[in-house]
């Protein structure tokens, strides 16, 4: 049985997708913790109702990223994760803590990397002409966005679109892929050599 812990800094929609989806699909792991950086995360109160143990490690408490880094750990750890889960969570992580999960964590980023990177993808993806965009899956690397993609889903861009419609849309295939991914690891379905990753059943990795 492997254990899930979570990441979260807001509602959690993600964390609540995969909750759900562990559950009725009756996937051989657990979410044992959700965790987040501010006290007033909304997803805490979903996680509580859900019987799933919380904790909050308050970045604004410490004075550096390496000490919010130190402290956080020893909260992930101690709940010994076989795979941690980002999931809004919007702090950025150092090198040490990412080392320390190498091929363990996952991410759901809402751009088709490796284009748009970082924060307002949405917008970004607009200015740009895109016809398309969409969400990717990755495991977490030093490098912020980065690193092997799992799965991916396409979302045509429409007439009319503004950010926050096209977020909406994309925000949907998050809540499919992600929960989809971490199947996928717990059923111990991925491979990934040379910065690849392949789901050894040979299931297709995009979504459209």
């Amino acid at each position: 049985m492997k254990r899930l812990v979570i990441l979260i800094s807001g509602r959690g929609s993600n964390m609540e997708a995969i909750v759900q989806r562990c559950a009725e699909q009756g996937w051989p792991a657990q979410v044992v913790a959700v965790i987040a950086n501010r006290s007033e995360a909304a997803g805490l109160q979903f996680a509580a109702r859900c019987g799933i143990a919380t904790a909050v490690v308050d970045h604004r408490a410490h004075g550096s990223r390496d000490g919010f880094d130190a402290a956080l750990l020893q909260a992930v750890e101690s709940f010994r994760p076989d795979l941690l889960l980002l999931a809004g969570f919007m702090r950025i992580l150092g090198e040490a803590f990412v080392q320390r999960f190498e091929g363990r964590m996952m991410n759901v980023h809402p751009s088709l990397l490796p284009a748009f990177p970082g924060l307002h993808t949405h917008r970004r993806a607009l200015q740009a002409g895109c016809k398309a965009v969409g969400a990717t899956v990755h495991f977490v690397t030093a490098e912020l966005d980065h690193g092997p993609i799992v799965m991916q889903s396409v979302v045509p861009v429409w007439p009319g679109d503004d950010e926050h419609a096209l977020a909406a849309r994309v925000l949907v295939t998050e809540h499919q892929i992600y929960p989809l991914s971490v199947r996928w690891f717990v059923e111990g379905k991925l491979s990934c050599s040379d910065g690849r990753v392949e789901q050894r059943d040979g299931a297709s990795q995009v979504l459209i």
